[in-house]
């Protein structure tokens, strides 16, 4: 289990909730503005769960006075059927808030389970599973965030963060060697990382005292004969065609990272309900 220090931007909830509702919910209309109502989420298979902190924004944007209690911590395991959380306050807020909620939580638990997967799938190895910035817009930050609660950990969050100089990047500065180095001129203060397609490349890279390597679709005898190659100059990262079937394989070539897109790509949000019984 973690701690859960990441945070919801409000202006985010906002539009979370402007997509949904709109000018108004015209179905909730129907229910006695003053009316009460308590809701119970459960979740109808295996999860790790994680967004609690957003899920608590929407419906708190909506009735300030909502109580939510949890019976299961962030991070943590729940099982099929599994009971979630509580959730009383105005009807009406309930019954507008409950797909937004439902959406962000389903979404980032169905992150963070994926996460816990690859993770259990190099325990052991020394190896760190990173993501990608191949994420759903508008939720970088709060997939980031889900990837480091099931397990495994962030690249870089942006192009802002660290250089990762690339095919055509080098092919725009005319060698691996001009490109780091003006990187490092540039940018003296970031990670700098090349991506290699060969061991040729790989020997450029090393020479020009890049931070990280990464390995792109090498096949898994040149994962390890890379790592020799490397003998510890640079820190190496595999990349490309990387899933649980293979991932242990690859961890135990003895490199450091395996990033992996489809911890924030191939998403498969969780299946949850809530259930809203009128109070008042």
């Amino acid at each position: 289990m973690i701690e859960a220090t990441a945070e919801p931007n409000l202006g985010d909830i906002e539009l979370y909730l402007a997509e949904d509702i709109g000018s108004g919910d015209i179905t909730a209309d129907i229910v006695p503005a003053s009316a009460s109502a308590r809701a119970e989420v459960m979740t109808r298979e295996p999860m790790v769960l994680c967004g609690r902190a957003w899920f608590e924004a929407v419906f708190r944007r909506l009735d300030p006075a909502v109580g939510i209690v949890w019976f299961v911590e962030e991070g943590a395991e729940a099982s099929a059927g599994g009971r979630l959380c509580e959730v009383e306050g105005n009807a009406r807020a309930l019954l507008s808030g409950e797909r937004t909620a439902l959406n962000l939580l389903q979404t980032l638990s169905g992150t963070a389970t994926m996460a816990r997967r690859y993770a259990r799938a190099v325990a052991g190895t020394g190896v760190r599973v990173l993501d990608t910035r191949k994420t759903l817009p508008g939720l970088r930050s709060a997939q980031k965030y889900a990837v480091r609660c099931g397990g495994c950990h962030n690249h870089r969050i942006g192009l802002y963060d660290a250089v990762l100089i690339k095919e055509n990047h080098i092919a725009a500065a005319g060698s691996i060697g001009e490109a780091v180095t003006m990187a490092r001129r540039l940018h003296p203060d970031v990670m700098v990382e090349v991506e290699v397609e060969n061991f040729a490349e790989l020997e450029q890279a090393l020479a020009a005292g890049v931070d990280r390597i990464m390995l792109d679709n090498f096949e898994l005898d040149a994962l390890g004969e890379a790592v020799a190659v490397a003998a510890g100059r640079a820190e190496l990262e595999v990349s490309g065609n990387i899933d649980l079937d293979n991932i242990r394989a690859v961890a135990e070539t003895g490199v450091d990272f395996i990033s992996v897109g489809g911890l924030t790509k191939h998403l498969r949000a969780i299946d949850l309900s809530m259930r809203i019984v009128l109070l008042v």
